[in-house]
């Protein structure tokens, strides 16, 4: 039998009058009548909010203002087209029909993170970007053992350079290299005793990557400077994109090129290139070390624009699944 959506929703009397017309189509032409109400979720009202009463019958859609006529020849078209479909006996069409008429566990699955995808999302970098710190706080409890499980689930993720990093329960947050030339600090060679670290493949900065810190010092976050600005600012646009309703517009991608792969990308490689013992190159690219102001700055903006440009195409992507299994349960359910 042929299969009828209305999308509809309380006090529709125009919804009412179109389904008065489908049940008086019912003898010509046979259908089962789905009911969706469009209030059931936020996506289905923004899309036909200001459409309603909505009629899909196959691949056909009518929107209001929908007269007896133009319902008729929507539902005969749909009739006759699955006729068709029918009698050609199309095997993909056969398995969508009958994939259509089972609700299967992964269909419950998947409708299920399609509306709760976002806090699944939140969650995740809330734990990912909570862990390291809690690496130093249990260094400062003395349960060093889970600490260092801790820094080595992040040692594959992070460089976790001694001198990138924030510290929790010392005299700084932060400890730079002197090449940084940040004024009224200590420098990460006085603190830990490493030598200079100018070569990026000498064998102290490995020592520098292992070095966690100590009691006056404080201990070490498992993840770098940039790492958890950025994880910090997904987290923290995840958190606004759902209390705005997930109705923030995505970023052109043109946008987050300039606006956040841009400053990381020049903060990051220049000073990469920078510190290669290649005169050829030193000609070009002054020796510079990064300083923790424009690690955290580069790293939540490519952050910010990257979960800007990433989140409102991935909730467009979970409409579409919402409203398929929508249809899909109202269609199952109007056929017991």
């Amino acid at each position: 039998m042929l299969n009828v959506t209305l999308y509809t929703r309380k006090g529709c009397k125009l919804c009412d009058e179109v389904k008065e017309e489908l049940n008086d189509l019912q003898t010509k032409y046979p259908h089962r009548l789905a009911e969706v109400d469009i209030e059931s979720d936020s996506a289905l009202m923004e899309t036909f909010a200001l459409e309603i009463p909505v009629v899909e019958a196959g691949p056909y859609r009518l929107k209001a203002p929908i007269t007896r006529q133009k319902l008729e020849m929507t539902i005969g078209a749909a009739s006759d087209r699955k006729s068709q479909l029918e009698q050609l006996g199309d095997p993909e069409y056969l398995m969508k029909v009958k994939r259509g008429k089972l609700v299967t566990p992964g269909d419950r699955i998947s409708f299920w993170i399609s509306r709760r995808y976002l806090l699944l999302l939140n969650l995740f970098m809330l734990f990912y970007v909570g862990l390291p710190f809690l690496a130093p706080s249990l260094m400062k409890l003395g349960w060093e053992l889970p600490a260092k499980a801790v820094y080595r689930i992040y040692s594959p993720l992070c460089h976790q350079f001694g001198f990138r990093s924030f510290y929790l329960f010392g005299e700084q947050a932060f400890y730079p290299l002197a090449e940084a030339r940040i004024d009224g600090v200590k420098t990460f060679e006085e603190v830990s005793g490493i030598p200079r670290l100018d070569d990026p493949y000498s064998i102290t900065r490995f020592d520098a990557r292992k070095y966690v810190g100590d009691e006056a010092v404080g201990y070490k976050v498992a993840l770098c400077e940039r790492d958890v600005a950025i994880y910090i600012a997904i987290l923290f646009f995840g958190i606004i994109f759902g209390l705005t309703g997930r109705r923030i517009k995505p970023l052109h991608w043109m946008f987050w090129l300039l606006l956040g792969l841009g400053p990381i990308g020049l903060d990051g490689f220049s000073q990469l290139f920078s510190q290669f013992n290649w005169e050829w190159l030193a000609a070009m690219i002054p020796y510079r070390e990064s300083t923790p102001f424009l690690r955290v700055l580069t790293g939540a903006l490519f952050g910010l624009f990257t979960a800007w440009f990433a989140y409102p195409n991935i909730e467009e992507s979970m409409n579409e699944t919402r409203q398929y299994y929508i249809k899909k349960f109202a269609a199952i359910e109007a056929s017991k």
